[in-house]
């Protein structure tokens, strides 16, 4: 299976509205929107997703926390590149890119409550401990931020799911923060191979 590109001329007519104003956004088309269009039901749900998320308790940060925690436990070179990308230009961001890259400690606790909390509910698939539960309320997150957490672990296991079976390419603007993991972790904690 392999999975082409498609453009606004190409992609079914309920895509095509969504790839005119993808590409207008970003002044290009990216490629995991454009191969997503195959399944225009699903690109729909993701981008509706991706809306309701920014739309959480959690400020701007704490969602990029979340997605690119998500990114580097899945082992999604295309989603951890854009975020790198557009997190370099964000004030707010830009100090935690490294850290979040490399899927280590943040410097700021309330902030690595967080980042533990969100990989716990990928690595344990929402069997979050009790220690790290306490940890993350102790943090200052209350139920609303835990439940909001998981609908942007949701939203971006979508997203990284499709970005790996389309293999969607990484397109130039975000070449300069291309990334691969070096030991992807699964949910059992192991190593695993690359893929």
């Amino acid at each position: 299976m392999t999975f082409t590109s498609l453009t606004a001329e190409t992609a079914a007519d309920a895509a095509k509205p969504i790839l005119v104003a993808s590409e207008r956004r970003f002044g290009f088309l990216p490629s995991p929107i454009a191969r997503a269009a195959h399944s225009p039901v699903m690109l729909q749900h993701l981008l509706a997703g991706f809306a309701a998320f920014d739309k959480t308790s959690l400020a701007h940060a704490e969602r990029e926390i979340v997605a690119m925690t998500v990114a580097f436990e899945v082992g999604c070179h295309y989603c951890m590149a854009m975020h790198s990308a557009l997190g370099t230009g964000d004030p707010s961001v830009a100090p935690l890119v490294s850290a979040l890259r490399d899927g280590t400690s943040l410097n700021d606790p309330r902030l690595e409550a967080l980042r533990i909390f969100a990989r716990e509910i990928v690595r344990t698939r929402g069997h979050a401990s009790p220690e790290i539960r306490a940890a993350f309320a102790a943090a200052g997150y209350d139920e609303q931020a835990a439940l909001d957490v998981v609908l942007g672990v949701g939203v971006y296991l979508l997203s990284t799911f499709a970005n790996i079976l389309t293999d969607a390419p990484l397109d130039p603007p975000f070449a300069a923060f291309a990334w691969e993991q070096r030991s992807p972790v699964h949910a059992s904690g192991s190593a695993g191979p690359m893929r």
